[in-house]
């Protein structure tokens, strides 16, 4: 199997994609859109690779020639930090006045440091009281999609791939949010309002690590999808169970844990740096 070497970033200096050229004993040099494609490059040279371009703040990733985006079937993705560039919990508890103590919480789950339904159950109990109309603040006002993220959710649909929005925060958001990007499938945690107040804890189904890996497992099933169909891009600890049901997993401007662990990282480009690694059909 051909295999070529895919470079991006907010810029790719020529002497940068030259000295890589030579590292990587690859063929010819494309341009492809915003990336560059060294062709057939040599994967033995990965570490070295990945030390010149964590240096020239590069993405790679080293990938199988003439592999398309239509040829998945599902794109799973997390929210939170991910789709978007907020985390939806930190925001409604900035309406509280308890945005710190609730981000520090989020922060330690998303590293690995505590137990995602524990962080959970903390930051939601510091929401108690709260006035719902404070949800929709943080949707009309804060809420933004990552760069590309429109981009790449187009291309697709464009292809035929079924899309799946799988977070451990809260329906109030996922639901819209799969209503404006015409997501195939979203699925998330519920909030309690009584009275017209945030009640300070969740109902039904957890949606937490295991949740968000179940509903992927259970998709490729309904679905038919051999494991190698499937793309799952997240940034946290909780989403590492996810990203292990997939043939092709990326960090996008992750954890280290997360980074450590996934098939690609885009630290350095935006959501549409996807297409450069799976490009459209054709």
């Amino acid at each position: 199997m051909t295999i070529d070497l895919v470079i991006q970033g907010e810029d790719v200096p020529t002497p940068d994609l030259k000295r890589l050229h030579a590292i990587a004993r690859g063929e010819f040099i494309q341009r492809a859109g915003q990336a560059f494609r060294i062709t057939a490059a040599d994967p033995a040279t990965r570490s070295a690779v990945a030390v010149h371009c964590a240096e020239a703040r590069l993405d790679w990733g080293f990938v199988p020639a003439g592999r398309k985006l239509s040829d998945i079937g599902l794109l799973a993705m997390d929210m939170d930090s991910t789709l978007i560039s907020i985390e939806c919990i930190d925001e409604i508890a900035d309406f509280a006045g308890r945005k710190a103590e609730v981000a520090a919480v989020t922060a330690s789950a998303m590293r690995g440091e505590i137990d995602w339904p524990e962080s959970l159950r903390r930051r939601v109990a510091a929401l108690a009281g709260l006035d719902a109309s404070a949800l929709e603040s943080v949707y009309r006002d804060r809420l933004r999609f990552n760069p590309g993220a429109e981009k790449l959710i187009a291309a697709a649909r464009r292809d035929g791939v079924k899309t799946l929005l799988v977070s451990v925060g809260f329906t109030y958001f996922t639901d819209r949010v799969r209503e404006r990007l015409r997501l195939d499938y979203a699925y998330s945690n519920v909030l309690v309002v009584e009275g017209g107040k945030l009640a300070g804890r969740v109902t039904g189904d957890l949606v937490d690590a295991r949740g968000k890996a179940g509903h992927v497992a259970r998709l490729k099933r309904e679905l038919g999808l051999p494991r190698e169909r499937v793309i799952a891009i997240g940034d946290g600890a909780n989403d590492l169970p996810m990203l292990a049901e997939a043939g092709t997993s990326i960090a996008y401007h992750a954890k280290p844990v997360v980074k450590s662990k996934a098939d690609y990282a885009l630290d350095h480009v935006g959501l549409e740096g996807v297409l450069a690694l799976f490009p459209l059909g054709v």
